[in-house]
C-alpha cells in the first residue's frame, strides 16, 4: 500500500515538474527586462536600440499590460484544444521570440517581442492553473498548485544568472532551450482526465488516470475513475439547471444568462474580489516589482561593493529561497501570519534603506555612465562619507526587502484565488484577478522611473514601507484564515451565512467531504 501511494506521489509530482517547465520559461522572461534595462539606457543617443527613461518605463511594463489580453483568451483557446496540448503551443511564441531578441537591430524590435512575450504569459493561465487543480489529489493539490510561484521565482533568477555570464542577446539565445525543451517532455505527460471525460473520451481518460496514480493498471483506478465520471456528471447537471428550457425561447435564453451575470453582483464575489485586489495592490507597490525590473540599476545607485549584475543574480536566488520557505510555512503558519510576517519585514527593510539614502544623499536612480565620478559627486554633496564596509548595508538590506516579499505576500492572491470565489464563476472571477494583478504590476513598473524623480529615491522606498505596513493593518480586518477550510467553509464565510475567524484550522477535509460540501454549495447557489 506504502508504495503505490508512493508512486502515485511520484507521477503527480512528475506531471506537474513537467508543467512547471513552461512556467520555467515565462519566468525567464519576466527577468529578461531586467537584463535590457542597463544596456539600452546607456547606448549613445544615436544607436538604434538606445532608450531614454519614457522607453526605458515602456520595457519595464509592456509585457505586463500585454499579459490581460492573452488571459482573456486563455480560458476560450484551452477548452477546445486541451489543457496539455495548450501548454505545448504557448511554447513556440516563447521560442520565437527568444531568437527575435538574438537578432534585435531596433529599440522597437524590443519593446514588440516584450507584448508578445506577455501575450504568451496570459495565454498560459488557464492552462497551467487548471492542469495541476484535475490531475492532483486533495493531499497534494495545495503543494503541487504552490510549486508554480516557486518556478516563477526559478526562471527569474536563472535570465538575472544568465546576465552575469554573458549580454543579452546571448541570454536570449540560451533561453531558447527552456520551450523547446517543454515542448517536447509535455508529449510524455497525460491529458487531464476530466477534460478528457468532458470530450467523451472515456478510454484515454481511464488510462490517463491510471498513469497518473502511479503507473498501475486501469483495474486499479476503477473506482476512482466511476466517481469522477459520476461528480462530472452531477456538475453537468447542476450547470445545465436553469438551461432546461426551450433552447428556442430566445427571451428565456436571456433571462438565463442575466442571472448568472447577477452572481457578480452578489457579496460572496465582492468581498473576495475587493481583498485579492488589495493583495495583488501590495505584491507591486510594496517594491517588489520596481526592485526586480530595476535591479542592475538599482544595485548600482546604492554603490553596490559588486557589481550590478552579480548582486542582481543573488537577488534572484534570494527571491527562490523566499518562495521557497512561504511553501514550507504556509500549511504551519496560516496565510495571515505568513503574510503579516512578509510585509512586517519588508516595511522594515524599505524604511531603514530609505533612511540610508537620504542620510547619504542618494537621490538618483538612473547613475551617468561614469559610475566612479557620479559615486564621488554623491559623496560630496553628503555630510558623511561613505567607505566600503558600508556599501554592504544597503545591498543586504535590498536584498532582505526582496526576500520578505517574496515569502508571503507574493503568492498570497495565488493561493487564495482557487478558493474564494463561488463554483458557478469561479474561472471568470480568476481571469479577473489575474488581469487586475498584471495591469496594476504593469503600473507600477511603468511609474516608478517618473515616481522616484519626483519624490527622490529615499522618498520611493518610504513610501514602499508605508505601503507594506497600511497593508499589515488592513489584511488584518479583511484577510480570514482559509488554510485548512474546505471551500464550502470559505464560501459561507464570504457569503456572509458564517465566519472562518482569525485562527489556522488544522483539520483538514478528506477528499469525499470536500466533494460533498462543493456539491451541497453549488445546489444552494443554483437555488438562490
Amino acid at each position: 500500500m506504502n508504495s503505490l501511494i508512493g508512486r502515485s506521489t511520484l507521477s503527480q509530482i512528475t506531471a506537474v515538474t513537467v508543467k512547471n517547465i513552461v512556467l520555467l520559461g515565462y519566468g525567464m522572461s519576466l527577468g529578461f527586462p531586467t537584463l535590457l534595462i542597463p544596456d539600452l539606457s546607456r547606448r549613445n543617443v544615436d544607436d538604434p536600440l538606445y532608450l531614454g527613461p519614457e522607453g526605458i518605463s515602456w520595457i519595464a511594463s509592456i509585457n505586463l499590460f500585454a499579459i490581460p489580453f492573452g488571459c482573456l483568451v486563455s480560458g476560450v483557446v484551452t477548452q477546445p484544444l486541451g489543457r496539455r496540448r495548450s501548454m505545448q503551443l504557448i511554447n513556440i511564441p516563447f521560442g520565437i521570440c527568444w531568437i527575435v531578441y538574438y537578432f534585435s537591430s531596433e529599440a522597437w524590435h524590443i519593446l514588440v517581442t516584450l507584448a508578445i512575450t506577455g501575450l504568451a504569459g496570459g495565454l498560459k493561465e488557464t492552462p497551467v492553473l487548471t492542469y495541476v487543480v484535475e490531475i492532483s489529489q486533495p493531499h497534494l493539490r495545495g503543494t503541487l498548485t504552490s510549486t508554480a510561484s516557486v518556478t516563477v521565482a526559478a526562471g527569474v533568477m536563472l535570465e538575472f544568472i544568465l546576465g552575469k555570464f554573458l549580454n543579452w542577446k546571448s541570454a536570449a539565445l540560451c533561453s531558447l532551450v527552456v520551450p523547446f525543451l517543454s515542448f517536447s517532455l509535455l508529449f510524455f505527460i497525460p491529458e487531464t482526465p476530466s477534460w478528457l471525460l468532458s470530450k467523451g473520451r472515456s478510454e484515454e481518460a481511464k488510462r490517463s488516470l491510471a498513469w497518473l496514480r502511479g503507473w498501475v493498471s486501469e483495474e486499479n483506478v476503477t473506482k476512482e475513475y466511476e466517481k469522477l465520471r459520476h461528480n462530472l456528471r452531477i456538475n453537468s447537471e447542476l450547470e445545465n439547471h436553469n438551461t432546461t428550457i426551450n433552447q428556442n425561447d430566445i427571451r428565456m435564453k436571456l433571462l438565463n444568462e442575466l442571472s448568472v451575470l447577477k452572481l457578480f453582483r452578489k457579496r460572496n464575489f465582492r468581498r473576495p474580489f475587493m481583498l485579492l485586489t488589495v493583495a495583488s495592490f501590495l505584491v507591486h507597490f510594496c517594491g517588489l516589482s520596481p526592485i526586480q525590473v530595476y535591479a542592475v540599476n538599482l544595485f548600482t545607485s546604492l554603490h553596490s561593493p559588486i557589481d550590478g549584475h552579480t548582486a542582481t543574480a543573488i537577488l534572484g536566488v534570494v527571491g527562490l529561497l523566499g518562495s521557497l520557505l512561504c511553501v514550507t510555512i504556509i500549511g504551519k503558519c496560516g496565510r495571515r501570519v505568513t503574510s503579516f510576517i512578509s510585509l512586517s519585514g519588508t516595511a522594515v527593510a524599505f524604511f531603514v534603506l530609505g533612511t540610508y539614502t537620504h542620510f547619504f544623499n542618494i537621490n538618483s536612480l538612473m547613475p551617468p555612465k561614469n559610475i566612479t565620478k557620479y559615486m564621488l559627486n554623491t559623496t560630496a554633496h553628503s555630510s558623511t562619507e561613505m567607505n566600503v564596509s558600508q556599501t554592504w548595508f544597503p545591498f543586504v538590506t535590498l536584498l532582505m526587502a526582496a526576500f520578505s516579499a517574496q515569502m508571503g505576500i507574493r503568492l498570497l492572491p495565488w493561493t487564495l484565488v482557487a478558493e474564494v470565489f463561488p463554483n458557478e464563476i469561479r474561472d471568470i472571477s480568476a481571469g479577473m484577478v489575474a488581469m487586475n494583478f498584471y495591469i496594476l504590476g504593469s503600473i507600477c513598473n511603468k511609474v516608478f522611473l517618473k515616481y522616484t524623480d519626483f519624490v527622490t529615491l529615499p522618498g520611493t522606498f518610504w513610501t514602499f514601507s508605508a505601503v507594506s505596513g497600511l497593508g499589515v493593518a488592513v489584511l488584518y480586518f479583511i484577510l480570514p484564515e482559509t488554510e485548512g477550510r474546505t471551500l464550502f467553509e470559505i464560501s459561507e464565510h464570504f457569503s456572509g451565512r458564517s465566519q472562518l475567524g482569525y485562527s489556522l484550522d488544522r483539520r483538514k477535509a478528506t477528499a469525499e467531504e470536500e466533494n460533498e460540501l462543493s456539491i451541497k454549495l453549488h445546489r444552494e447557489e443554483l437555488n438562490n
